[in-house]
């Protein structure tokens, strides 16, 4: 316990108390000043006295004491502890104080931000129907797998493989795992040095919005699209120019001539969810060599396909090495590993390698350990095919409770993926529709968000990823009341 027992170093300095009174101030003052966890052992008798060069009857003297004023408690052959009630009575204390301190002004101003935060309420999952983004159902996750990989990743025999620096590489396993279990059910076949392991997908973002800001060319986006692409091109420095979407997708005809980057999701659109058909993604590659700009293909929820086959990633159909391809263990694992990658030309990957050691050197290799123990010893593959059968359920139910409560709304053609995009007629408010429904414990995304210029209040999401099936139609039931009243 030594190591972790507070030292409280030396006595007050010419003070008028006596040596018992002395240590009772310097002990009381670290207790109502939160200096001692209230859940470790105070140091003995003889330690403090030794700290304080003073005798062990001094220090019992004055622990007692300090006893009878309810700052400490004695515990039987475990020593002296502060008192649980005084930590209570601060924490009341400290909670008064927030609510009614004045607040400080801040010594610099900042301009009005561009970024759009994510704005949903931090106790969502305490709602009992949270149809919002980028949630999934934590019950799906594989914990005993996951515990295995961490246990193998800890031994001894692989510690060189995450306790050292970095910056320069990445997981040799991960990187083989990612070309060989998941990349190639894509089509897509690339070379070590053209995949970067990143911190998610906004991390890729956000990295390959650095090292193309120099240009001064814009990035185009669809819009609507996906916010997180807006706020890191935007903190990176980049202009920004909105393109229409329709039923296929991104419409390249609509693609201005001097942009250098068209930043696209065409397995399932985010956020309407359309899936961009053959012909558009052939149009799209065509105008990327016509008015020569790059494509960061973001593919996003691709494996999520109900209905009908996944179509071909872009990068698997470039000749040309146009297109940059981002993927993300997100939805498929989990979202808090913040793990993604991206696949691009090597000299694109070495760009982005320096501006991402320059962040934040590289992801923890630990955790890129694991993932690729997660990969290799077979559980993603057996997690992957578990939740797209849990999730094929869901969407169906979806649809039908869809179809059956909320027919008068306008819903764009899906094939999968974990959400729905619902749009009502002219003069409808999706977000007066998203303040009605969060008392009765519904929470959705209103579309305006997704718009480069929040320019449509009529749309809103449905993701369903955290809901449980029992629960969907009952949610679909309270949005459709709600509705009804509305139009």
């Amino acid at each position: 316990m030594t190591s972790t027992t507070p030292r409280f170093v030396k006595l007050p300095e010419s003070s008028g108390l006596s040596l018992r009174d002395q240590i009772c101030e310097v002990v009381s003052a670290a207790i109502t000043s939160e200096s001692l966890a209230n859940d470790r052992p105070l140091p003995s008798c003889r330690e403090l006295a030794k700290q304080f060069g003073v005798s062990r009857n001094t220090v019992f003297a004055a622990y007692n004491r300090l006893i009878d004023l309810d700052f400490l408690v004695s515990r039987d052959r475990s020593g002296y502890f502060v008192n649980p009630q005084i930590v209570a009575i601060k924490q009341a204390e400290n909670e008064a104080k927030l609510a009614t301190r004045d607040t400080i002004p801040c010594p610099v101003s900042f301009p009005e931000s561009d970024l759009m935060p994510v704005v949903n309420p931090l106790d969502w999952n305490a709602y009992p129907y949270p149809f919002i983004y980028n949630q999934i159902d934590p019950d799906l996750f594989p914990v005993d797998g996951w515990r295995e990989c961490t246990r193998q990743a800890l031994g001894r025999k692989n510690m060189p493989a995450w306790a050292s620096d970095a910056v320069e590489s990445d997981s040799p396993l991960l990187v083989q795992q990612l070309r060989q279990r998941l990349l190639n059910t894509r089509g897509i076949y690339a070379e070590e040095d053209e995949i970067l392991i990143t911190l998610g997908a906004q991390n890729a973002l956000y990295i390959l919005g650095t090292i193309f800001a120099k240009s001064g060319k814009s990035i185009a986006l669809e819009d609507p699209g996906f916010f997180g692409a807006r706020n890191a091109f935007l903190l990176a420095g980049n202009k920004l120019v909105g393109v229409p979407i329709d039923g296929d997708g991104i419409i390249p005809s609509a693609i201005p001539a001097d942009c250098q980057l068209v930043f696209t999701t065409p397995s399932h659109q985010f956020p309407t969810m359309v899936t961009m058909s053959q012909s558009r993604r052939e149009e799209l590659l065509e105008v990327a060599n016509k008015k020569d700009f790059l494509i960061i293909e973001d593919d996003y929820e691709a494996e999520m396909n109900y209905v009908a086959k996944s179509s071909p990633s872009l990068r698997s159909m470039d000749k040309t090495g146009r297109v940059i391809y981002i993927g993300s263990l997100s939805k498929t694992v989990s979202p808090g590993i913040r793990m993604g990658f991206v696949v691009a030309h090597r000299d694109i990957i070495r760009q982005a390698r320096i501006a991402r050691g320059v962040m934040m050197r590289h992801p923890p290799t630990i955790v890129q350990e694991i993932v690729a123990l997660f990969f290799q010893l077979g559980y993603y593959d057996a997690h992957l095919r578990n939740i797209e059968r849990r999730y094929k359920k869901r969407w169906h139910a979806m649809d039908s409770a869809l179809t059956k409560h909320l027919g008068m709304l306008q819903r764009t053609k899906s094939e999968g993926g974990t959400s729905f995009w619902l749009t009502g007629p002219k003069e409808f408010d999706a977000s007066e529709l998203k303040a009605r429904l969060r008392p009765k414990g519904v929470l959705v995304d209103r579309g305006q968000d997704y718009y480069l210029n929040q320019t449509d209040s009529k749309s809103f999401r449905l993701g369903f990823a955290y809901v449980p099936i029992s629960k969907l139609e009952d949610g679909i039931r309270v949005i459709a009341e709600e509705v009804q009243s509305m139009l």
